[in-house]
């Protein structure tokens, strides 16, 4: 198997909801299963992205919002064994219980570090014991687990002192080499790819199927109240914005993730699945398509962190999706140089300000921002790479994207979660 084939199947994941309520629910349960007694204190700390994304974010199967109730329901309802899905089986009595654990003061969250780098750490303490769980890098990696203050489990944080291992496996890769790879990797290698629309397609679906939704169906009626018109740019955004409209609201079916984010996996992928059906492309320029789109997103986003200030979704995920309509279209090596000019030029410092209902918003205009890049490049036109934060190569240009945002925007997500704590 081709190390980039390894490295896609290794970051696809579904997720219920999005990911950071999942991953503090996850948290929660190991922590809970650790330790008997009647809960006393449930302390949460968390980095700021992780902070920040579940402030005001829906959680699955609940109409409550927030760290507090992802905590909560984290410890009267989540099943750690199911990871990120942890709270597929959330019941109202559950929600009912969770309720009144945050109207009890059971539930304490603080902010820890300004960074980009995942941090959880569950705290759980009873009238028998107590128990902490600490998550570092990935939304499940856990690196700690502890009894009664004694350690019970290790594991190596995801960093490395080597030189040769702290290059990503991903930046090992020029544009060129990952253009070839799409192009040329057996097509049986790439076929586990077409589960991720399995997945996003359903969720999809159970937004226009939702009363909660409300873009979803506007954008439907924009479209001529089909899923697929003749249109592939509204189709593409009606696909796209109504799924991320399911998954920040708290619906019940998951998206296939990339990059540790449910919205990623879904402007990587839907907008190339409208490309295909308005245009009658085969399964495999759709499956070659994606997994360069895939393969942009983890590029730029390897750099900027899991969590950080700029929009991952439209900015990485959304060049990546340019990239991948490139190439359907019969696009090359110049016109993807082209698109990921444009697309640094256009939405490069879209902050992020928490998985919400804006995200919806943002995924609008990724999709409009990454149809107009594409057009534009396969008509040879594209801002030069003189002109602002653009590079003397793509690879150049895409690391530029995200020093905007790592170590360019630190002050920035400080702000924002300031600003957000104010409306509370």
């Amino acid at each position: 198997m081709h190390p980039l084939t390894r490295l896609i199947a290794d970051d696809m994941r579904p997720a219920l909801g999005v990911t950071e309520p999942g991953a503090i629910a996850f948290a929660v349960a190991t922590a809970r299963d650790h330790v008997t007694g009647t809960l006393r204190e449930l302390r949460l700390t968390l980095n700021s992205g992780m902070f920040k994304n579940a402030f005001t974010c829906g959680i699955p199967n609940s109409r409550e919002v927030g760290n507090e109730h992802a905590a909560a329901l984290g410890y009267v309802a989540a099943d750690a064994s199911r990871g990120l899905e942890c709270l597929d089986n959330v019941s109202p009595r559950h929600n009912a219980l969770a309720k009144k654990l945050v109207a009890d003061g059971k539930i304490r969250v603080a902010m820890g570090e300004v960074t980009s780098r995942i941090y959880i750490c569950a705290e759980i303490v009873t009238d028998a014991g107590s128990s902490a769980v600490t998550i570092r890098d990935s939304h499940t990696h856990i690196t700690e687990i502890r009894e009664n203050g004694n350690v019970v489990f290790t594991a190596d944080e995801k960093k490395s002192d080597s030189v040769a291992d702290a290059v990503p496996t991903i930046h090992r890769y020029t544009l060129r080499q990952m253009l070839h790879y799409a192009k040329n990797v057996p097509l049986d290698e790439i076929r586990f790819i077409a589960r991720a629309y399995e997945v996003n397609l359903a969720l999809f679906d159970q937004a226009l199927s939702s009363r909660r939704t409300v873009f979803a169906h506007k954008l439907l009626e924009q479209n001529g109240g089909r899923a697929i018109s003749t249109d592939e740019r509204l189709s593409a955004s009606l696909l796209c914005n109504a799924a991320i409209e399911a998954r920040v609201l708290g619906l019940s079916r998951p998206a296939m993730s990339i990059t540790g984010s449910g919205a990623h996996g879904i402007i990587a992928t839907l907008p190339l699945y409208a490309v295909q059906q308005v245009n009658g492309l085969d399964d495999e320029t759709l499956l070659r398509a994606t997994a360069l789109s895939y393969l942009v997103c983890m590029y730029i986003k390897e750099y900027s962190g899991k969590l950080s200030a700029f929009c991952g979704c439209a900015i990485a995920a959304g060049t990546g999706m340019a990239c991948g309509i490139v190439l359907m279209k019969g696009g090359g090596q110049k016109a993807l140089d082209m698109t990921i000019r444009n697309m640094a030029s256009g939405i490069t410092g879209m902050i992020c300000d928490g998985g919400n209902h804006g995200c919806t918003m943002k995924g609008i205009v990724a999709v409009d921002a990454a149809f107009r890049a594409a057009g534009f490049a396969l008509e040879g036109i594209a801002i030069g790479h003189e002109h602002g934060i653009n590079g003397s190569t793509a690879e150049e240009t895409m690391r530029n994207m995200v020093l905007i945002a790592s170590p360019g925007m630190v002050q920035t997500e400080g702000i924002i979660v300031d600003v957000m704590r104010k409306k509370r």
